[in-house]
Protein backbone atom coordinates (compact mmCIF):
# COMPACT_ATOMS: atom_id res chain seq x y z
CA UNK A 1 0.00 0.00 0.00
CA UNK A 2 1.13 3.41 -0.78
CA UNK A 3 1.09 6.20 1.75
CA UNK A 4 -0.34 9.53 0.74
CA UNK A 5 2.32 12.05 0.09
CA UNK A 6 1.71 15.70 0.93
CA UNK A 7 1.01 17.74 -2.09
CA UNK A 8 3.68 20.10 -3.23
CA UNK A 9 2.26 23.24 -4.76
CA UNK A 10 4.36 25.65 -6.62
CA UNK A 11 1.83 28.53 -6.56
CA UNK A 12 0.30 30.63 -3.80
CA UNK A 13 -1.77 28.95 -1.16
CA UNK A 14 -4.86 30.30 0.51
CA UNK A 15 -2.86 30.82 3.71
CA UNK A 16 -0.10 32.86 2.05
CA UNK A 17 -2.75 34.95 0.28
CA UNK A 18 -4.45 35.84 3.58
CA UNK A 19 -1.12 36.65 5.23
CA UNK A 20 -0.29 38.94 2.30
CA UNK A 21 -3.65 40.71 2.67
CA UNK A 22 -3.04 41.22 6.41
CA UNK A 23 0.41 42.68 5.77
CA UNK A 24 -1.06 45.01 3.14
CA UNK A 25 -3.74 46.19 5.60
CA UNK A 26 -1.11 46.83 8.26
CA UNK A 27 0.91 48.84 5.75
CA UNK A 28 -2.11 50.95 4.80
CA UNK A 29 -2.94 51.62 8.47
CA UNK A 30 0.69 52.48 9.28
CA UNK A 31 0.84 54.85 6.31
CA UNK A 32 -2.48 56.49 7.18
CA UNK A 33 -1.26 57.20 10.72
CA UNK A 34 2.45 57.69 10.05
CA UNK A 35 2.45 60.14 7.14
CA UNK A 36 0.37 62.84 8.90
CA UNK A 37 2.40 62.37 12.10
CA UNK A 38 5.64 62.72 10.14
CA UNK A 39 4.41 65.88 8.39
CA UNK A 40 3.16 67.35 11.70
CA UNK A 41 6.46 66.72 13.49
CA UNK A 42 8.96 67.62 10.79
CA UNK A 43 7.16 70.29 8.72
CA UNK A 44 5.50 72.74 11.13
CA UNK A 45 3.09 75.26 9.61
CA UNK A 46 4.54 78.60 8.70
CA UNK A 47 3.49 81.42 11.01
CA UNK A 48 1.18 83.80 9.23
CA UNK A 49 2.39 87.37 9.33
CA UNK A 50 -0.48 89.39 10.66
CA UNK A 51 -0.90 93.10 10.33
CA UNK A 52 0.70 94.46 13.50
CA UNK A 53 -0.93 97.87 13.16
CA UNK A 54 -4.31 98.50 14.75
CA UNK A 55 -6.43 101.64 14.53
CA UNK A 56 -6.69 103.38 17.92
CA UNK A 57 -8.60 106.55 17.08
CA UNK A 58 -8.77 109.85 15.23
CA UNK A 59 -5.86 112.26 15.14
CA UNK A 60 -8.36 115.13 15.43
CA UNK A 61 -9.23 114.08 19.03
CA UNK A 62 -5.71 114.86 20.20
CA UNK A 63 -4.80 118.23 21.68
CA UNK A 64 -1.12 119.17 21.98
CA UNK A 65 0.49 117.99 25.25
CA UNK A 66 -2.83 116.59 26.63
CA UNK A 67 -2.89 112.78 26.99
CA UNK A 68 -6.02 110.99 25.78
CA UNK A 69 -6.88 107.43 26.75
CA UNK A 70 -7.83 105.56 23.57
CA UNK A 71 -9.61 102.20 23.63
CA UNK A 72 -9.09 99.78 20.75
CA UNK A 73 -9.47 96.08 19.89
CA UNK A 74 -6.59 93.86 18.82
CA UNK A 75 -6.87 90.29 17.47
CA UNK A 76 -4.49 87.71 18.91
CA UNK A 77 -3.96 84.21 17.56
CA UNK A 78 -3.73 81.44 20.16
CA UNK A 79 -3.24 78.15 18.36
CA UNK A 80 -6.37 77.73 16.27
CA UNK A 81 -8.36 80.37 18.14
CA UNK A 82 -8.45 84.04 17.24
CA UNK A 83 -9.12 86.14 20.32
CA UNK A 84 -10.26 89.75 20.12
CA UNK A 85 -8.86 91.68 23.09
CA UNK A 86 -9.86 95.15 24.26
CA UNK A 87 -6.90 97.32 25.19
CA UNK A 88 -6.09 100.95 25.93
CA UNK A 89 -3.25 103.35 25.30
CA UNK A 90 -2.46 106.83 26.53
CA UNK A 91 -1.76 108.88 23.42
CA UNK A 92 -0.04 112.28 23.53
CA UNK A 93 0.31 114.66 20.61
CA UNK A 94 3.61 116.51 20.87
CA UNK A 95 4.25 119.96 19.41
CA UNK A 96 4.72 119.49 15.70
CA UNK A 97 4.02 116.07 14.24
CA UNK A 98 5.25 113.86 17.07
CA UNK A 99 2.88 111.38 18.72
CA UNK A 100 3.65 109.19 21.73
CA UNK A 101 1.51 106.25 22.84
CA UNK A 102 2.07 104.55 26.20
CA UNK A 103 1.01 101.12 27.38
CA UNK A 104 -1.66 101.17 30.12
CA UNK A 105 0.44 99.50 32.86
CA UNK A 106 2.85 101.06 35.33
CA UNK A 107 6.37 99.69 34.96
CA UNK A 108 6.59 98.95 38.69
CA UNK A 109 4.02 96.17 39.20
CA UNK A 110 1.74 96.54 36.18
CA UNK A 111 -1.00 98.58 37.88
CA UNK A 112 -3.22 100.88 35.83
CA UNK A 113 -2.25 104.54 36.05
CA UNK A 114 -4.19 107.69 35.13
CA UNK A 115 -3.55 111.25 33.97
CA UNK A 116 -3.82 113.89 36.69
CA UNK A 117 -4.71 117.02 34.76
CA UNK A 118 -4.29 119.34 37.76
CA UNK A 119 -0.67 118.23 38.30
CA UNK A 120 0.05 117.57 34.61
CA UNK A 121 1.48 114.08 35.25
CA UNK A 122 0.65 110.38 35.10
CA UNK A 123 0.00 108.92 38.56
CA UNK A 124 -0.04 105.28 39.61
CA UNK A 125 -2.24 105.21 42.73
CA UNK A 126 -1.03 101.84 44.02
CA UNK A 127 2.55 102.75 44.89
CA UNK A 128 2.72 106.47 44.04
CA UNK A 129 4.87 106.25 40.92
CA UNK A 130 4.71 109.50 38.97
CA UNK A 131 5.57 109.96 35.27
CA UNK A 132 5.79 113.10 33.15
CA UNK A 133 3.93 113.65 29.85
CA UNK A 134 6.83 111.95 28.00
CA UNK A 135 6.58 108.83 30.18
CA UNK A 136 9.78 109.47 32.20
CA UNK A 137 9.82 108.53 35.90
CA UNK A 138 9.56 111.57 38.17
CA UNK A 139 9.27 109.73 41.49
CA UNK A 140 8.24 106.47 43.08
CA UNK A 141 9.38 102.89 42.88
CA UNK A 142 8.91 102.51 39.10
CA UNK A 143 12.27 101.26 37.75
CA UNK A 144 11.97 102.62 34.21
CA UNK A 145 9.88 104.89 31.95
CA UNK A 146 6.49 103.84 30.59
CA UNK A 147 6.43 101.29 27.76
CA UNK A 148 5.65 102.78 24.34
CA UNK A 149 3.71 101.61 21.32
CA UNK A 150 5.10 102.06 17.84
CA UNK A 151 2.94 104.83 16.31
CA UNK A 152 2.15 105.96 12.79
CA UNK A 153 -0.57 108.16 11.30
CA UNK A 154 -2.42 107.27 8.08
CA UNK A 155 -5.43 109.10 6.73
CA UNK A 156 -6.02 111.04 9.95
CA UNK A 157 -6.08 107.84 12.04
CA UNK A 158 -3.61 106.93 14.79
CA UNK A 159 -2.27 103.40 14.26
CA UNK A 160 -0.52 101.50 17.04
CA UNK A 161 2.03 98.74 16.53
CA UNK A 162 4.01 96.69 19.01
CA UNK A 163 4.47 97.67 22.65
CA UNK A 164 8.17 98.14 23.41
CA UNK A 165 10.34 99.04 26.36
CA UNK A 166 11.88 102.48 26.00
CA UNK A 167 15.64 102.59 25.45
CA UNK A 168 17.69 102.70 28.65
CA UNK A 169 19.24 106.12 29.31
CA UNK A 170 23.01 106.30 28.80
CA UNK A 171 25.01 106.67 31.99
Amino acid sequence: MQTAQPRQTSGATRRSFHIGVLYALWGVIAGALGVPAFVYLFFPPKAQKQNEWVEAGDLGKLVSEQPVEMVFRRNREDGWKIISEKSTAWVVRKDGDGILAFGPQCTHLGCAYHWDEAKNEFVCPCHNSIFDVEGRVLSGPAPRPLDRYDVKVEGGKVLLGRLRRPPEPAL
